[in-house]
Formats: C-alpha cells, sequence, structure tokens
C-alpha cells in the first residue's frame, strides 16, 4: 500500500459519499486508474464496508455504558460461546477481549436504565458469566471511526 492508496481510505474515512471522480481528482489521479486502486482495496479487504453514521440520540440510544465482564470458566468453549451469544446481542455495539483485571469490555447503547436492567438481566442469565461492572459515560467528548492511517 503507498502513499496514494493512504490518501484515498484517508478521504473515504472522512466521507463514503464520494465519487470515484472526486477522490481522483484530490489524490490527482484520473478515475480509472483510481477506481481501480479503490476496487483492490476492496478486493483485499483493506476497505471492508461502507456505513451512515447516525445520532445516538436521534434514535432514542443515548446512553452508552462500558461493561466489564468476567468469566468463571476459561474453556475454550465457553469463551466461544459467550462471544456467539453477545455477537447478537442488538445492544452491544462493540466487543473486546481484554487483558487485566477483566476478561470482557463491552460497549452498550440503550435508551434509558429500565432499558439497560433488561439488558442485564439477559446478560446475568448467560451460564459463564461471574460477574459484571457498569461505567456509564456521562459525555462523550471524542467520538470517530476513522483509523489514523500514517502517510
Amino acid at each position: 500500500m503507498d502513499k496514494t492508496d493512504k490518501h484515498i481510505l484517508e478521504l473515504l474515512q472522512k466521507d463514503g459519499r464520494l465519487t470515484t471522480a472526486e477522490i481522483a481528482e484530490r489524490v490527482n489521479l484520473s478515475p480509472s486508474p483510481c477506481a481501480r486502486r479503490i476496487k483492490r482495496l476492496e478486493q483485499e479487504k483493506i476497505i471492508v464496508g461502507y456505513q451512515a453514521k447516525v445520532s445516538r440520540q436521534s434514535v432514542d440510544l443515548g446512553m452508552t455504558v462500558f461493561v466489564h465482564v468476567n468469566l468463571n470458566s476459561h474453556q475454550e468453549r465457553d469463551l466461544e460461546h459467550f462471544e456467539q451469544i453477545i455477537s447478537t446481542v442488538p445492544q452491544v455495539i462493540n466487543g473486546h477481549v481484554v487483558s487485566g483485571q477483566h476478561d470482557y469490555l463491552l460497549e452498550v447503547v440503550c435508551s434509558d436504565l429500565i432499558a439497560y436492567e433488561s439488558f442485564m438481566r439477559q446478560l446475568r442469565i448467560i451460564p459463564m458469566v461471574k460477574d459484571i461492572n457498569s461505567n456509564f459515560a456521562i459525555r462523550t467528548f471524542k467520538e470517530q471511526t476513522a483509523l489514523p492511517i500514517q502517510q
């Protein structure tokens, strides 16, 4: 991946609706070679999709909770089963295996405390869940999905 590819990625992360012609102009290429580069980046799974960024508040998901989960079993089948269950829960928008004091860190969105309590009830009945700690986001001061690609 060269500097032009990285510049294309940077532009698409900022605005995924740019046309190939607009991108080509900004990276000093003609449209055809630019389109080929974008297609190659998609085929190589460097670009894995395009999506709209939606305001959480506008769809009544203004509460964000970071949930630390510890399991009582670390056998591979239990880890896989837990991850499979969590992958189907729509309120969990990000899930990470972490090092340190906890096994997992989940980013959960919901409308209010009643909705969060309902989520917690679901989480507590998963057999391998040992304990859960929640941190409620008071205010978000930085939110970005773009990766810091170095050119």
